[in-house]
């Protein structure tokens, strides 16, 4: 049961991960269309935000090594 556990807790972390830097890179290319001068400040909180969203995924494994 532990390995099923682990497995579930890195495949959802993985798949919100996914979700989200999709939402956030395709809201960020929106923004630059719309305001191409905002390119730079956008593309930094942009970043900013995958860097925090890719944090679920490594959370996910640690929790699930300590599951293990």
């Amino acid at each position: 049961m532990a390995a099923i556990a682990a497995a579930i807790a890195v495949g959802l972390g993985a798949l919100g991960a996914g979700i989200g830097n999709g939402l956030i890179v395709g809201r960020t290319v929106e923004g630059i269309a719309r305001q191409p001068e905002l390119r730079g400040t956008l593309q930094t909180t942009m970043f900013i935000g995958v860097a925090l969203v890719e944090a679920l995924p490594i959370i996910a494994v640690v929790v699930a090594f300590i599951v293990m």
